[in-house]
């Protein structure tokens, strides 16, 4: 047993983890990189490609066909490539044939994450602890998605985002560039609630345009705008599309004063 464990390790390039021959399932077609360590109970599926210097931890599912680019880190108990559980009850109709996951080069994953088929993540994107992405997720570069943050279907994302610990961003969103999403944010896009078939006429997330920030604890409701530079105060409930390079605060948000000069995207960008 330990030297066809062995024989698999060099077939594969794969490296010890400290010495130590680990237990783990990789399909004959999956195709490895250079120097690659894998932990303990890791599955590699069939068709599945992980570039070169790769981490993989302990009890990592990477399922069919994912693509995994060069230096990237995925740690312990995260699942790549999942399929979508789907109700009889759901809106939403789950496609037959899901394209795999696409993960860019020298992105970090954090443990216990959970990343949907169909889902293109970008190069050296952060993905904390606990983040659930769903499938039909688009994600550019460079973006740092925190600690039990929630991504629904069909959003969009660009690049050089901040999305904090506990954030949900729902379905048909769209976020551009250097936005910030504070801790424990809530977004929707269901102005019934699920009730009235009008409702299925209206779905429509969140749109961030470039540079809009929101704070800690806001909810924003269904189909709202955050224009260029716009701000949300902490706790603000925001019921009207948000002008550019305004700041509004409350319940329902009003407009409170224009965004300072010093924090406007035009003289952050170095710091973003």
């Amino acid at each position: 047993m330990h030297f066809l464990l062995a024989c698999l390790f060099v077939e594969k390039n794969l490296v010890l983890v400290e010495g130590v021959m680990m237990n783990h399932y990789i399909a004959d077609s999956a195709r490895l990189g250079k120097e690659i360590k894998v932990g303990g109970n890791t599955i590699i599926m069939d068709d599945a490609v992980i570039g070169n210097y790769c981490q993989i931890g302990n009890n990592v599912v990477i399922h069919p066909g994912t693509y995994i680019g060069d230096n990237v880190r995925i740690d312990d108990n995260t699942v790549i490539g999942k399929k979508p559980l789907t109700s009889p009850r759901s809106i939403f109709k789950t496609p037959q044939e899901l394209k795999p996951a696409i993960i860019g080069a020298n992105s970090q994953i954090g443990a216990n994450v959970i990343i949907y088929a169909q889902c293109e993540i970008g190069e050296s994107n952060m993905i904390a602890d606990l983040a659930t992405i769903r499938e039909n997720v688009k994600i550019g570069d460079l973006n740092i998605i925190g600690r039990n943050v929630t991504i629904e279907n069909y959003v969009q994302i660009g690049s050089r985002n901040k999305l904090e610990t506990n954030c949900y961003i729902t379905a048909y969103s769209e976020i551009e560039d250097y936005c910030f999403v504070g801790p424990c944010v809530a977004t929707s896009n269901d102005n019934y609630m699920a009730r009235d078939p009008e409702r299925f006429n209206h779905f429509k997330g969140v749109t961030m345009k470039r540079g809009a920030r929101i704070g800690v604890h806001a909810t924003i409701l269904p189909g709202i705008i955050i224009e260029e530079d716009a701000c949300v105060a902490a706790g603000s409930v925001v019921t009207h599309n948000v002008p550019a390079g305004k700041v509004v605060l409350g319940s329902p948000a009003r407009i409170l004063r224009d965004v300072p000069e010093a924090q406007l995207l035009k003289n952050n960008l170095d710091k973003s």
